[in-house]
């Protein structure tokens, strides 16, 4: 297997330095029947990439070495590595890092699954928390807690079932010649806002530590997360990211338009199904392993976009940014006083971005 990049002409100045290339993998010269993997590499990507993985580290570091019991970043690095003191290792490793771990995953996951959503969508408020996968899931889950009384088990398996039954409900609903953004959200804005009142009814219903139980749940929060959790959360994020790359590669041409898509030879009904599919189980995996969590799958694919200024999902730079933007928010959560569940946290910090957002487009004179 050979790999062959390819660059356009050289320019000069700024523009020539930071120009895309092309990067081909199987390919040889002189065989052109060879099957090969193609994409762009933009150096402001790469850039932004290098830079959303030191922040990620840098917020690692403080969690596993901040908090009511301080341990130096150099016991730190010895406690990881497996020779820290008993003390130490039961604070980071049993303690701090699950939950860590648990946070950067149900972040990419997250931030991944949105990015999907979005680019179906072709609109920036599409994602699981505006279409009714959140509000789904949170059905699934107080069923359990307040009929069955079942589990932690039981109510992370219940919302997952909520939310794919939601997000099959609000698909086959807005199939009318073809699923389209505007369509899917407000069907998605629809079911949402019916099952809210089914909640509300599950929740007066309920007894008070049933109804405790649930308002904690529907927050979202990472607090007790262990190793158990980090386990199944790699797993789905190790097959579902990969997929999410490769139906990516696609979906930047679906953007362009589904006339232009066809001409082009997609499949573009299969394609927008696969991509919605791979996007709700990775807000599923993420929504078992910590609950609803608000406005991260909303606005990481925003972030990334405006950073790296390219166009189509940019799952593995939105699944990046989610895993930083969830995992600052919990550590920002772990800091207060009291302590707060981490989705108190995202929804502050998506307000903010939506309402920076709005006045934005006022500024530029959009309605």
């Amino acid at each position: 297997m050979r790999a062959r990049i390819s660059t356009a002409p050289a320019g000069s100045g700024r523009a020539a330095r930071l120009r895309p290339v092309t990067v081909r993998i199987g390919a040889k010269r002189g065989r052109p029947g060879r099957s090969a993997i193609s994409f762009r590499l933009s150096p402001r990507a790469c850039l932004v990439i290098a830079a959303l993985v030191a922040a990620g580290l840098v917020i690692s570091a403080l969690t596993l070495s901040t908090g009511s019991y301080h341990v130096p970043l150099s016991d730190v690095v010895r406690t990881v590595l497996g020779n820290g003191s008993t003390l130490d290792r039961f604070i980071i490793t049993r303690l701090r890092e699950p939950r860590l771990l648990t946070a950067l995953a149900v972040g990419a996951a997250l931030g991944a699954g949105g990015a999907l959503f979005q680019s179906v969508s072709r609109n920036p408020l599409g994602s699981p928390d505006i279409i009714g996968f959140d509000t789904g899931a949170a059905t699934g889950a107080l069923v359990v807690i307040t009929l069955i009384h079942g589990t932690a088990a039981q109510t992370a398996a219940g919302a997952v079932l909520g939310g794919l039954a939601t997000a099959a409900a609000v698909y086959f609903l807005a199939m009318r010649h073809g699923v389209h953004g505007y369509r899917l959200i407000l069907v998605g804005i629809g079911v949402g806002a019916l099952l809210s009142a089914v909640n509300g009814y599950l929740l007066i219903r309920a007894s008070e530590n049933d109804a405790q139980s649930a308002a904690l749940w529907l927050i979202g929060s990472l607090n007790g997360r262990g190793w158990d959790y980090v386990g199944p959360e790699a797993l789905a994020l190790a097959v579902l990211l990969p997929a999410a790359w490769w139906i990516s590669r696609a979906l930047g041409v679906l953007e362009l338009g589904d006339d232009l898509s066809r001409g082009l030879g997609l499949r573009v009904e299969w394609l927008r199904g696969t991509a919605l599919l791979v996007g709700v189980a990775l807000a599923a995996s993420a929504t078992a392993a910590a609950g609803p969590v608000g406005f991260v799958a909303l606005s990481a694919p925003q972030i990334a976009r405006r950073l790296t200024a390219t166009a189509g999902p940019n799952t593995l730079t939105s699944a990046l940014a989610g895993a930083v933007l969830l995992a600052g928010s919990d550590l920002a959560a772990q800091r207060f006083p009291s302590g707060l569940p981490v989705g108190v946290v995202t929804a502050v910090l998506g307000g903010l971005y939506l309402a920076w957002l709005l006045s934005r487009e006022w500024r530029k004179g959009r309605p």
